[in-house]
């Protein structure tokens, strides 16, 4: 199915209530009974009305003019096959035909469609959506606000905060685009315009507030630090622009909370801080996201350990562990200290630190706030990303063993980083397992942490292919998953 007439489908997927946008909802087709009108506002206590004719006049639409040519749709649709037990079978082809289209016990294609709104940040056609709106996309395509339409392709996927940069293929296109703001100046109560395609009904623009700065607890992405609006944001808002009164993107419409689909006036917003790491990683050549890394380990203050430590209330990201020769260990970071500022902004948990250190550029140096024994510090720490200190070593376990079909690796800090690992070398970790494979089979996950094999520890990924090398009967596995030693045994 090609792309003619993207919009025809629109109407089937309100129909249908199916899932849009990555929003996790589903399309609630109720209508609500209006309230009956109140009195005259003039007649309501405590009303304010317009004074003049100019206060009566005022509007968004200015800011609306500049941005919404912007913000685009994103439609991306997934091709996949319907399977069949009779297709292998050389008999019932014979009789009853096959291959797709042939109307007999073919595979027809199955076509998963997905509905987002993305938003142009480079007039020679980047696009920024989130991750999920794309997220194994065979074809993407983008509307634009003039009605044009394009294919586009993906720069850069970055599951850890939920975003992608596409690029348009308009080749000599020009493209109306927003330019990038500062997250940070945002204050509570600014006013801010949500823009995006709810539903599918078309480019929408809501009004509201920034409700809250700073939200860890989303659970949306990796980066746990969201701003919180009452603007408007349903199914379909994903992807699209939250923008401040003088037309510059604050950030990309995420996640809405809701019990029914619809808007409870609780939405979320990846910030445009975030958005300028990724969008500059893309333009790099980047196929994943550099960032800095600390080289230790932190957890969240409780109230106990902040009596603990004398603390009014609990508050910043109490030290683990630092890894070796890493940049905090060089800046003489300890475990115990409690690190409550980065650059001078306040730190209220790990989310924040993680936010706050993963939106510094490469290359510099940051002063990272810190109390040790009472006492308050300052320390001046390298950003650097992680290294690789230990080749990859990539491999996929092809022979006869329960690993068969799972894609391992070497750790490194730089791997460790990637796949959010609490280890940081010397050890082999799972990176993907194939769908149907003896390893998918036995229940090994991404991210599991390979230790033994039959008695032998298992240091490297060469380790592993040479245990897995000899067919047995029966294999003892010892795995990290989680924080916790699982052995069992398998059979061969």
């Amino acid at each position: 199915m090609g792309f003619a007439g993207v919009r025809s489908w629109v109407g089937a997927v309100l129909a249908g209530g199916l899932v849009v946008a990555g929003l996790s909802v589903a399309v609630a087709q109720q209508v609500e009974r209006q309230a009956p009108a109140g009195p005259p506002a003039h007649a309501q206590a405590g009303t304010v009305v317009p004074s003049s004719a100019a206060a009566m006049k005022m509007s968004f639409a200015p800011v609306v003019a500049r941005t919404a040519p912007a913000v685009v749709n994103v439609y991306a649709l997934k091709i996949a096959q319907r399977t069949n037990p009779f297709i292998d079978d050389p008999f019932f082809r014979r009789f009853f035909g096959g291959g797709p289209g042939g109307g007999g016990l073919g595979a027809p294609e199955r076509v998963q469609r997905s509905l987002g709104s993305g938003v142009i940040v480079d007039p020679s056609g980047l696009v920024v959506t989130n991750q999920h709106v794309i997220q194994g996309a065979d074809q993407i395509r983008i509307a634009l606000n003039d009605k044009r339409e394009f294919d586009a392709e993906v720069l850069l996927s970055d599951q850890r905060t939920d975003l992608a940069v596409l690029r348009i293929k308009g080749e000599g296109a020009k493209f109306s685009s927003l330019e990038i703001g500062n997250s940070d100046e945002l204050a509570v109560g600014d006013l801010v315009l949500a823009i995006g395609d709810p539903f599918g009904v078309g480019q929408t623009v809501t009004q509201g507030i920034v409700s809250a700065l700073a939200r860890t607890q989303v659970g949306v992405s990796d980066y746990q630090f969201f701003i919180q609006t009452d603007a408007a944001i349903n199914p379909g808002n994903s992807g699209g622009a939250l923008v401040d009164m003088d037309g510059r993107l604050v950030g990309i419409n995420s996640a809405i909370y809701s019990r029914s689909g619809g808007s409870h006036g609780i939405g979320f917003a990846i910030p445009a801080n975030m958005v300028k790491v990724v969008v500059a990683s893309a333009k790099a050549g980047g196929k994943t996201v550099r960032r800095p890394w600390l080289g230790a380990k932190l957890q969240r203050v409780t109230p106990e350990i902040a009596d603990s430590l004398g603390l009014q209330r609990p508050t910043g990201a109490l030290v683990q562990s630092v890894a070796t020769d890493g940049p905090a260990a060089r800046a003489g970071l300890k475990t115990g200290d409690l690190i409550v500022a980065v650059e001078g902004q306040a730190i209220d948990d790990p989310e924040s630190l993680n936010y706050r250190w993963g939106t510094r550029p490469l290359g510099g140096k940051a002063n990272l706030g810190i109390v040790r024994q009472g006492r308050d510090q300052t320390l001046v720490v390298t950003l650097e990303p992680p290294p690789e200190s230990v080749p990859r070593d990539e491999v996929v376990i092809s022979s006869r063993s329960p690993f068969a079909g799972a894609r391992v690796l070497n750790v490194s800090p730089a791997v460790a980083d990637e796949l959010r690992l609490d280890v940081d070398e010397g050890v082999v970790v799972i990176s993907e397992v194939a769908d149907g494979s003896p390893a998918d089979a036995a229940g090994f996950r991404a991210g599991d942490i390979i230790l033994e094999v039959n008695g032998g520890r298992i240091e490297r990924t060469k380790d592993l292919v040479a245990a897995t090398r000899t067919p047995s009967r029966a294999w003892k596995v010892t795995v990290a998953r989680g924080g916790r030693t699982i052995t069992a045994v398998l059979g061969g």
